[in-house]
């Protein structure tokens, strides 16, 4: 069974704490609805300065803003934005405070509140937790709503309670890549810090980022 997470399990950079996030469990509490997820897919984004490479590719690239705030705080606290003013995206900050850093929640599993899932979705099957929009979506946190819930003291947020749980050993046949639709060369191969499960039915399909096919090194 998986253990509650610690501030420590989130104190080293995203590219490390990304692929020991694989078979973790995301649980939720919205409006009463409990959703269990059990993460399958997942990625690293560091912010300027953080680590030895920049990162093109991460909402931190250029500092601190308004919108990415939460991606300099307290590693363990979750990192919930807006893509295509549309879909609540999920990350789990991770770095020491004042580091900016956080890794995508890409996919997932439903294990537990399927019907909580279904309803908030509008789908079935192994698709509900498949990219990073629906699993933000059935999750039940919104942005600007949930944007720095905390994860590891489990303290409410509007109405929200969000808890992470790790797995006592790492998950077995971890791929990596790149990650998805990320654009230039921070979506290709130079670049591989994509993470999940070999074989697992839940993880979303790969796609190049605008000119990233052309920028890849390979």
């Amino acid at each position: 069974m998986p253990r509650p997470a610690e501030r420590a399990d989130f104190a080293a950079l995203p590219l490390q704490v990304a692929p020991r996030l694989l078979g973790a469990h995301l649980v939720t509490v919205v409006d009463g609805q409990t959703v269990r997820l059990r993460l399958t897919e997942v990625e690293a984004y560091h912010g300027r300065g953080t680590g030895d490479v920049p990162d093109p590719g991460s909402h931190a690239r250029m500092g601190p803003t308004a919108r990415n705030a939460t991606m300099w705080g307290e590693p363990g606290h979750l990192y919930v934005y807006l893509s295509h003013g549309i879909h609540s995206c999920v990350n789990v900050v991770c770095g020491p405070d004042g580091v900016a850093g956080g890794v995508l929640l890409r996919a997932a599993e439903v294990v537990e509140g399927t019907d909580a899932a279904e309803a908030r979705s509008g789908r079935t099957g192994r698709d509900l937790a498949r990219g990073p929009g629906r699993l933000g979506q059935v999750s039940g946190l919104r942005y600007p709503l949930h944007d720095g819930i905390d994860a590891i003291s489990g303290e409410a947020l509007h109405g929200a309670v969000a808890r992470l749980l790790l797995p006592e050993e790492p998950v077995a046949d971890v791929a990596t890549g790149p990650r998805v639709g990320v654009a230039g060369l921070a979506g290709t191969h130079a670049y591989p810090w994509r993470f999940w499960i070999q074989g697992d039915r839940t993880v979303s399909a790969f796609r190049w980022g605008r000119g990233a096919a052309a920028a890849s090194p390979d």
